[in-house]
């Protein structure tokens, strides 16, 4: 084995043993990976510099706003809003309440960007509603966890913009319509199998929403919903960057909240500003000090003998991306989401370029499948928010959740397999 992987992996594997915290386990393992080249002076400072250097892009800065739009929307009363929505969207589905769960971390997935926001947002309207109405809470559980990570697929998403600084630019706007039939399809799948354990379980139907209703709540969400519009819009036509973007949805979404629907006042902004302060912070050191392990990797030719090793396996593209997909199903049990993209993107970027993966296709690839990690134990966020939301223990959901699994694990293989899934829009509104 290569003594520069047995440093780097190994280093980083017994450190997180050790419970160091992940950020701290990558910048240690990169650095003692650069002492097999250089000195001690000489390797605190590569690190350093990679970590400045890293973080020294514009780009990065639609991380921190797009993280405090989401922070403003959670508590400005949004979500109930995008849930009454829901409610006309599910109308009479068998489990409707199920399908309204759903249907809502999709829709606020997607404005907040965040899994585990929309887990906690979402989670905490629906699951005494649920109970409530006689829904097993596992149930209830397994449904929100395995729901909320659309948002990551449909845009704006963060985990996109990181992928896009990773593999030196791939367009913003092109992973963000890549996103939208697979989240779309996730969404969908989840309430196939939600709509039959509903139905073998003989959980109530709602009422037929009356026209009044249907009225109301479209009006209650079209401003909610028109921050997609402008965001996106203004990305795919060129009127501002993704990172122009995301300060507009910052400006939107306070214009909401805090002047429209008056859910928050002033005097609760200084809470929502550090919450997100925070939040950022552990994002972008973990940012930098990923991109010094890149550099790392990249002095001991990892990603060059990963590659070839991979290669070596078979020349069949079909099985180098199974491969992959396995790979990344496994490593997102163990790693949440930011971390594991911004190690393994790297790496396993030269291998879709041997076999002539589109990198756009590619970062949906990386996505969905590290999607499906955070809803897993023994690592995965999604699942511990959402039980802690409902207050079920792990073990009771894990029985009901294992359906929602294989329809997430289908839809992986799905989208892995036929790249116009991610490639169609992409292509018809970009001409990419």
């Amino acid at each position: 084995m290569n003594i520069t992987v047995l440093v780097l992996f190994g280093s980083f594997a017994l450190l997180m043993v050790l419970g160091i915290p992940i950020a701290f386990a990558i910048g240690v393992s990169a650095t003692l990976t650069f002492l097999l080249f250089m000195s001690v002076d000489q390797s605190f400072s590569i690190v350093a510099q990679q970590i400045a250097s890293g973080l020294d892009s514009f780009t990065l800065i639609a991380i921190p706003f797009f993280i405090l739009a989401g922070n403003i929307m959670n508590r400005g009363g949004i979500a109930l809003r995008l849930i009454d929505l829901a409610k006309v969207l599910a109308g009479r589905l068998p489990g409707s309440l199920a399908h309204v769960n759903i249907i809502s971390n999709m829709l606020f997935g997607a404005l907040s960007g965040s899994a585990v926001a929309s887990a906690a947002a979402v989670g905490g309207v629906m699951a005494p509603i649920q109970k409530r109405e006689g829904y097993d809470p596992a149930f209830s559980t397994a449904v929100n966890v395995t729901s909320c990570p659309t948002g990551l697929l449909i845009p704006p998403s963060t985990t996109l913009i990181v992928y896009s600084l990773i593999t030196g630019g791939t367009s913003i706007a092109a992973l963000f319509l890549a996103g939208y039939i697979p989240g779309i399809i996730m969404g969908l799948s989840l309430m196939v199998v939600a709509g039959i354990i509903s139905k073998r379980k003989g959980y109530p139907v709602a009422e037929k929403p009356s026209l009044a209703e249907v009225k109301l709540a479209l009006r209650r969400a079209i401003l909610p919903l028109g921050l997609i519009v402008v965001v996106i819009g203004g990305i795919i036509s060129g009127v501002f960057t993704a990172t122009e973007a995301s300060a507009i949805a910052v400006a939107y979404s306070l214009l909401l909240s805090l002047c429209w629907y008056r859910e928050i006042g002033v005097t609760d902004l200084p809470k929502i500003f550090i919450d997100s302060v925070v939040t950022t912070s552990i994002v972008l050191f973990l940012i930098g000090c990923s991109i010094a392990m890149s550099r790392a990797m990249a002095f001991g030719d990892i990603p060059l003998t990963i590659s070839s090793f991979m290669i070596g396996i078979s020349d069949n593209p079909i099985i180098i991306l199974l491969c992959i997909t396995v790979v990344l199903l496994v490593i997102g049990t163990f790693m949440d989401m930011t971390p594991a993209l911004l190690i393994f993107t790297p790496i396993l970027m030269p291998v879709m370029q041997d076999i002539g993966i589109d990198p756009v296709h590619f970062g949906i690839i990386m996505t969905i499948n590290l999607c499906v990690g955070i809803c897993t134990p023994p690592v995965g966020s999604a699942l511990f928010v959402g039980c802690s939301i409902s207050g079920v223990s792990i073990s009771q959901v894990m029985k009901p959740i294992l359906p929602f699994y294989l329809a997430l694990i289908a839809i992986v293989l799905l989208v892995t397999f036929v790249p116009q899934i991610s490639l169609f829009l992409p292509q018809l509104i970009l001409g990419y």
